[in-house]
């Protein structure tokens, strides 16, 4: 009967982009916990390896041979794995389109089906290439834009042609390229026009208000050079009949208010 080492090892969880790393993690903790015996290292691993992964070498764990059983799981887990792997990045490659979703949905399905070991440059690359033309010239413009900002980008440009009827239904036809990028043009221009007329509109506004801070200050100062009386000095015009100083000439009555000589 073969030994099986009872000793405690703490398994990460498994990692399918790179199951090479995982077992050489593991077999770090095999070697400080001193196991070495097939079965158990067998038994480590069947025990702790998620379902979605165990199904791929549910065969073996069903019926393990009787010597190597750990080396065998390893080397098929391995292998099997690579194969889903290169059948996701095929079907990544070839057969997904955007269909009825949203840009960014679209983009987080590729990701799912790439694994995060693909390059961002190339999703990027890939994703736009699956979209409609007129959404591809604006991500392409925008080449400063991170990847999720450009599907936040995308996302509003699909939102605008969905809810515009004429846009819409030129998206979504076999139109042909010609015509396509006419009603682009004619689009774009529309856009310009409009933030034309919203420039010039805030250009208005902003004259209007300076006329009337202009209008404002010169009515006050008109105000204040028609109370303003050149015959009184600053110090009664200021305080009245209570200044403590004078200054000549000045004509202040403190009795009635009225232009009088005051000098002293």
């Amino acid at each position: 009967m073969t030994e099986v080492n009872k000793v405690s090892v703490r398994i990460p969880p498994f990692w399918p982009e790179d199951p090479l790393v995982w077992f050489a993690q593991i077999e770090d903790q095999f070697a400080i916990a001193g196991i070495t015996v097939d079965t158990t290292k067998f038994y480590y691993i069947t025990s702790n390896l998620e379902p979605q992964y165990a199904r791929h070498v549910s065969d073996i764990i069903k019926k393990p041979p009787d010597d190597g059983k750990y080396e065998k799981l390893k080397t098929e887990l391995i292998k099997r794995l690579s194969i889903s792997q290169e059948a996701k990045l095929k079907q990544l490659l070839n057969d997904e389109v955007l269909g009825d979703r949203k840009p960014s949905e679209f983009l987080r399905h590729l990701q799912k089906l790439a694994g995060p070991t693909v390059p961002e440059d190339f999703m990027k690359t890939l994703w736009t290439g699956r979209l409609p033309t007129h959404i591809q010239t604006a991500v392409a413009s925008q080449r400063k834009l991170s990847l999720t900002e450009s599907a936040e980008l995308a996302d509003c440009i699909y939102d605008i042609v969905q809810s515009t009827p004429q846009v819409s239904s030129i998206s979504n036809c076999d139109v042909p390229t010609n015509d396509m990028a006419k009603q682009l043009a004619e689009l774009t221009k529309e856009v310009a026009s409009l933030r034309t007329q919203l420039n010039n509109e805030r250009t208005r506004h902003r004259r209007k208000s300076r006329d009337r801070c202009h209008n404002n200050n010169s009515h006050r100062s008109r105000s204040k050079s028609k109370s303003y009386d050149r015959s009184v000095c600053w110090y009664h015009q200021k305080f009245g009949t209570k200044a403590n100083r004078c200054t000549t000439p000045c004509s202040y009555s403190s009795s009635s208010g009225n232009v009088s000589d005051s000098r002293k």
